[in-house]
């Protein structure tokens, strides 16, 4: 089992050929260095396609994920030096499915309008 505990969402698209070598020097050059037990995620321009870096201590580990239909909710900055996104375990489990992780907190109450 990989030991993640914190998770990061790099606004930036990536060229999803990219392997793991280049997302590190990715990561790297955005945080400064690719903590231990900490995962980076990247998405494609259409956001079709994601990517996992984990350095998990000893190495580093890339998993892909893309969905059969629609498209990952990624946000979209206009700047390009747009700071990278931490994300909880919640908001981490909505977007690999395709849902609306940044209304979580919104969606966890019914209200009257």
């Amino acid at each position: 089992m990989i030991r993640v505990d914190s998770l990061w969402l790099a606004v930036e698209p990536m060229d999803m050929r990219a392997g793991a070598e280049r997302l590190l020097a990715s990561v790297v050059q955005v945080f400064g260095s690719a903590q231990a037990h900490h995962g980076y995620l990247f998405a494609n321009t259409r956001a079709t396609r994601i990517k996992l870096l984990v350095h998990d201590g000893f190495g580093v580990w890339c998993a892909a994920r893309r969905l059969n239909a629609g498209r990952f909710v990624w946000p979209r900055e206009a700047s390009a030096a747009a700071a990278p996104m931490a994300l909880t375990q919640a908001q981490f489990d909505a977007l690999v499915l395709g849902l609306p992780w940044q209304r979580l907190t919104q969606m966890q109450s019914i209200t009257r309008m």
